[in-house]
């Protein structure tokens, strides 16, 4: 037996209602909804939130806080990964990070200072820790900080 082969026995499958198609089968003429109102129209009903005219709970419970729009998120990286992930480079761009997986494309990089650079390294990044910073250039490298 394979993947393709497999179906459902004929028992198993459940037959489409079929409303609207005359009075023999049982949901013709209002075909189920009922007479008149406005769930019996066509793109007739309620949405979902609707609560019978009672003052709705979007309106009755309190509000709070807002959403900054000019928030900016930073992934953040240890620089001990990326000295690991980029055993024996030098120069570690952006572009490099995004290619190897560390972050998504265009994300914003943040350097922070846990583990252990041993190599002068030259990484590339958006912002950078002070611990981070510290740490590359004690090992003989330079932290590149990227505007944007």
């Amino acid at each position: 037996m394979r993947l393709h082969e497999l179906y459902p026995f004929p028992e198993e499958r459940k037959n489409r209602k079929r409303i609207g198609r005359g009075s023999g089968s049982g949901w013709g003429k209002t075909a189920g909804r009922g007479h008149k109102g406005q769930n019996a129209r066509s793109g007739g009903g309620v949405p979902a939130y609707f609560e019978g005219g009672q003052m709705p709970i979007a309106r009755r419970l309190p509000k709070r806080g807002f959403k900054n729009p000019f928030r900016e998120e930073y992934v953040a990286l240890n620089v001990g990964m990326i000295v690991e992930a980029f055993e024996g480079k030098t120069e570690i761009s952006i572009d490099e990070i995004y290619e190897r997986g560390l972050c998504k494309r265009g994300a914003l990089v943040k350097v922070l200072g846990m583990g252990e650079v041993n190599a002068a390294v030259t990484i590339e990044a958006h912002r950078f820790s002070a611990s981070a910073t510290d740490k590359i250039t004690k090992a003989g490298g330079t932290a590149k900080a990227l505007e944007g």
